[in-house]
């Protein structure tokens, strides 16, 4: 190994364990809490190695957003082989529940924290993977309008209107406001749901 490519390595190295040590931050602490120095103490380095690679803690947040949601556009994009587009929109709502209900606190991290939308309109050109993942969505919506599987003919309507409906169901469940429901399985309801919504929709 070379001395660049050496270097190279341990710069790599050193960006991932100041998003790592971030991450964690994030999401046991919340956004507001965590601080530059917080990320630092965590690695056993001085606040200023961290501005050596990122902006400021709004673009270490952005980071760790948009690689979630590329994570998130490489599920759904197994569903790729499924060719009757409503079934394909079914899978997509199964993989999107799924990822939700596995990853809550990256979840809430992804769709609830309200801290990485400034950097967002600023850097729209970075956030590629959020743009495909709704395109992706909406695609597979469009498929079904043109093949009338679907009564309304409105993409855009639909799938603002299908991901907001998951998201509602997820989002109070992560935050824990059915908790007051008994005896209901609100994993289990939220997937019924998204049935439901599919037979909604149904020509």
């Amino acid at each position: 190994m070379t001395i660049k490519e050496r270097k190279a390595l341990e710069k790599n190295e050193m960006r991932e364990a100041i998003l790592g040590a971030a991450k964690k931050l994030f999401l046991t602490e919340g956004y507001e809490k965590t601080s530059i120095r917080g990320i630092a103490e965590q690695i056993a380095y001085s606040p200023a190695t961290i501005y050596q690679y990122f902006e400021d803690k709004d673009d270490i947040f952005l980071t760790i957003h948009i690689r979630a949601f590329d994570d998130l556009l490489l599920l759904l994009k197994t569903a790729d082989s499924v060719e009757n587009p409503i079934e394909r929109l079914e899978d997509l709502g199964k993989i999107y529940i799924t990822f939700a209900l596995e990853n809550p606190e990256l979840y809430d991290l992804m769709f609830c924290m309200h801290a990485p939308m400034a950097s967002l309109h600023t850097k729209k050109k970075e956030w590629n993977c959020g743009f495909e993942t709704y395109d992706y969505l909406k695609s597979t919506i469009g498929e079904c309008i043109e093949q009338k599987l679907i009564r309304s003919n409105n993409a855009d309507l639909l799938t603002i209107s299908a991901w907001g409906h998951l998201h509602g169901m997820l989002s109070l469940h992560i935050h824990e406001r059915y908790q007051m429901l008994e005896n209901v399985d609100i994993e289990q309801t939220i997937y019924a749901s998204l049935s439901h919504l599919i037979d909604m929709l149904k020509a």
